[in-house]
């Protein structure tokens, strides 16, 4: 709401006349014009009646009213009185359509809404089903109230949170650095810790020399063939020696393949899981007999 203030009671008693102007000694000026103070109303000031006006509550929108006039006058939200309340959102509304049409529009659109609702309930209500119950025509009003006014407070909290550049301001010290430039001093504990550094990295460099081995797989059949003459049966895992290397082994496997493709030697097991043996072919054994 807006109250008009008397533009009488803006002008002060007179205490020098326009030719006497007040004394440059006094440092408090009203206002400054084009840069020069001003110490005194001019006499020919004219002020129009209506051209202050005190504002004394100031709403965001038509919702922000209609909870102020509820929380004023102490009214229940779930129960609202339509006539009180519709009537002073009405006297509120009267005041500011002559100033303000594009916010005179939104006002109106809910004094219309208040309206209505205060019409639907002086008509009887409609019939329901047994068991429902009758449909409140203020209950979507309530619902917006209430989460109007859960906004509101969000918001509220939100503002009283402290803010950049608003409540604090961020400290910069400016630090004049010396030209001559500082080398730090070197330890012998840092010469140590380095040196490990560097064993270290020196342990994660391996080198590996390949070299050419010929290995014949002619030999190691001959070879398989003289352990196995005499013997009836050998388990596999001793004719493998494991102290020659890796590359040994491979081709002493090969050449047991090889003796077994030829059928020179049998490759036996008495059941499942059970140890594997390897003995001559029976021809085999037949002629190498004296």
């Amino acid at each position: 709401m807006s109250i008009p203030v008397d533009s009488a009671a803006l002008h002060p008693t007179p205490t020098a006349s326009s030719s006497n102007p007040a004394p440059a000694a006094d440092p408090v000026a009203l206002a400054r014009l084009y840069g020069e103070p001003v110490f005194a109303l001019p006499q020919d000031l004219y002020i129009p009646p209506d051209a202050l006006e005190i504002f004394l509550e100031a709403f965001e929108g038509p919702l922000d009213l209609l909870l102020y006039l509820i929380r004023k006058q102490n009214f229940n939200i779930l129960d609202i009185p339509m006539a009180a309340m519709t009537r002073q959102y009405l006297v509120y509304v009267d005041e500011i359509r002559g100033r303000n049409l594009e916010l005179a529009a939104e006002y109106l659109l809910m004094a219309a809404m208040l309206i209505e609702i205060k019409s639907r309930m002086l008509l009887p209500p409609k019939k329901v089903a047994e068991g429902q119950e009758v449909e409140d025509p203020r209950a979507e009003l309530v619902r917006r109230l209430l989460e109007y006014e859960r906004m509101k407070l969000a918001g509220a909290k939100l503002n009283a949170v402290p803010q950049h550049e608003r409540d604090f301001l961020s400290a910069h010290v400016f630090i004049e650095q010396s030209l001559q430039q500082r080398l730090p001093e070197v330890s012998p504990h840092d010469l140590q810790q380095a040196l490990r550094d560097i064993f270290k990295r020196a342990k994660l460099v391996q080198t590996h020399k390949i070299t050419r081995e010929e290995l014949s797989v002619r030999e190691y059949m001959s070879l398989l063939l003289r352990k196995l003459q005499g013997r009836r049966f050998v388990e596999f895992e001793d004719l493998f020696d494991a102290s020659q290397g890796t590359s040994v082994l491979v081709v002493t496997f090969i050449a047991m393949l090889e003796l077994a493709k030829e059928t020179l030697i049998e490759i036996t097991q008495a059941e499942v899981f059970a140890p594997i043996y390897v003995r001559l072919a029976y021809s085999t054994a037949l002629i190498s007999e004296p």
